[in-house]
């Protein structure tokens, strides 16, 4: 119905609409009423997919709008099938796979083998909802053209029995693979991915286990344009947090101890980034290192710990320091200045421990990243009642701000992976970069921090509002695309005279496009 009378008239449509032409506002607010009357999240999804089917425009226009209530809609697991999905028994033939896919103008991949999907685990050929809802929000972050973005699903079987015992199940129905065959699958799906659309093809590692997101992202990190959104992004988001914190306390990140909850993928982007702003303020690495704290489910991570071993990527975190088996005691023992919540581990923040922040600190940073909400290490309330107050708090879920007896509100920081991945994209597709070293993250960080205004900080958030995700994005995108030509990566040459019309050019309008020259409107009677 935003069919002007002379589109409607050409294309022979006039007289089978009703005569009210409508704007694409209106028609946003039409689906919104239409999605609250929805009974459940999944309806809801539903609809919206079947928008996104129909009128690609107005759906990203409704998640670009309504951003916060619609991310947990579209960002789900169990749905969203429309993808490319190569198996373990396509080994050899992924190039022709790749050939089935009709935009030949790609230039975002995410893809997953489903193992380890939002804290809850094993999901097999299900984790394709994964990618389909990260470039949606590609798109609605940052603009990233959904035409140019791919998602795909690496199935290679699944240990989950339930999935392999369901008549229904929609993957290959096999343990999952875990030999030779597996990295051979891998490598030739981004050799495959190079030769079809070019070596700046971005590639998205998403919600790979442990075993493989490490040595997987080392393994590709310096040959391919990839990065792991687990673990980079968590990072670049984290610390984004963690400098926005410096300018409440009026400190420095050298003047810190961070004591994670969680010694997995997070927590080790995370570690590794904190590691990376330190030693950029002047601290030898081991000295940065020793900032740094993880309690694993064994305990506090320490050097020749008999409980439990140390995996290798926890070792450089491993101190030379006696063995305290719990968080509230490593608390009490370490004094961190910050305690950063990764384990998925419901209310892993007790009352005892965020009292005892509050008493070392004058104002405890308590970061509880964990998603969903049901995981979050402790709530905004529990952290703000507990501190009295002085807490600087961030969670990986939503939740609602508290109001003061002066009637001001303070709003709880939500360190949300979507303030950084869109944004990073987004640059590195313009810039067309060879590869996406580490320090893409620091600068992300860095870009995503300075967007915090002292207003933001007075309301006791350290990340701007959701709401204006996409500015934020697109200076992100600038400063990324920047250093990437500051570094020699890009392959966009000549370096343009001006980053943000470069990146301007690479974004998705998602206004309507008129197909005759003149709007018509209804002769006046």
């Amino acid at each position: 119905m935003a069919f002007t009378l002379k589109e409607r008239q050409l294309i022979g449509i006039h007289g089978l609409l009703p005569p009210t032409v409508l704007t694409q506002e209106v028609q946003v607010q039409r689906v919104m009423n239409s999605i609250k009357v929805k009974p459940n999240d999944l309806e809801r999804f539903i609809y919206l997919m079947s928008l996104q089917d129909r009128n690609e425009k107005l759906f990203y226009r409704v998640i670009q709008d309504h951003l916060e209530e619609l991310m947990p809609i579209i960002y789900t697991p169990v749905v969203g099938l429309a993808g490319l999905f190569i198996s373990i028994y396509d080994k050899g033939n992924v190039k022709s796979i790749l050939r089935s896919w009709p935009e030949i103008d790609v230039k975002a991949i995410v893809f997953t083998d489903g193992e380890r999907i939002l804290g809850l685990g094993d999901l097999g050929c299900y984790g394709m909802g994964i990618p389909v809802g990260k470039l949606s929000l590609y798109t609605a972050c940052a603009g990233v053209k959904p035409s140019q973005c791919l998602p795909v699903m690496l199935d290679v079987g699944t240990d989950n029995k339930e999935l392999l015992d369901d008549p229904f199940y929609i993957g290959i129905r096999r343990p999952r693979e875990r030999g030779p065959a597996y990295d051979e699958l891998i490598e030739e799906f981004m050799q495959a991915v190079v030769e079809r659309y070019g070596e700046t093809t971005l590639m998205q590692f998403e919600d790979f286990g442990n075993r493989n997101a490490f040595r997987l992202l080392d393994k590709f990190r310096n040959r391919f344009c990839t990065f792991n959104d687990d673990i980079q992004g968590t990072a670049g988001v984290t610390v984004a947090g963690l400098l926005g914190a410096m300018r409440i306390t009026k400190k420095s990140l050298a003047d810190n101890v961070f004591l994670f909850q969680g010694a997995g993928e997070a927590a080790i982007g995370i570690a590794n980034l904190i590691v990376s702003a330190l030693m950029e303020e002047g601290l030898a690495e081991s000295d940065a290192r020793k900032k740094v704290w993880l309690v694993d489910s064994k305990g506090l991570v320490v050097n020749n710990r008999s409980k439990g071993g140390i995996n290798e990527h926890k070792q450089p975190f491993a101190h030379d320091h006696k063995y305290i088996p719990t968080l509230a005691e490593a608390v009490k023992v370490i004094k961190p200045t910050a305690i950063i919540g990764v384990a998925a581990i419901s209310r892993a923040f007790t009352k005892e421990i965020i009292e005892d922040m509050a008493r070392i600190n004058e104002n405890p940073i308590i970061f509880a990243l964990s998603n969903p909400t049901a995981k979050s290490e402790c709530t905004f309330e529990e952290a703000y009642q507990y501190t009295n107050g002085k807490c600087i708090f961030a969670s990986g879920s939503p939740f609602p701000p508290i109001t003061k007896k002066d009637g001001s509100q303070i709003i709880p920081g939500q360190g949300n992976n979507a303030y950084i991945f869109p944004g990073v994209a987004l640059g590195v597709i313009a810039a067309a970069s060879k590869t996406i070293p580490e320090s893409t993250f620091l600068i992300a960080a860095k870009s995503l921090a300075n967007q915090v205004t002292d207003e933001d900080l007075k309301q006791g958030r350290v990340y701007p509002p959701l709401t204006d995700i996409r500015k934020v994005s697109r200076k992100i995108a600038i400063d990324v695309a920047d250093y990437s030509y500051n570094i020699h990566l890009s392959n966009r040459l000549p370096r343009p005279a001006n980053t943000a019309e470069l990146i301007d050019s690479f974004i998705y309008s998602t206004d309507y496009e008129s197909f005759v020259p003149h709007t018509y409107e209804w002769p006046s009677l």
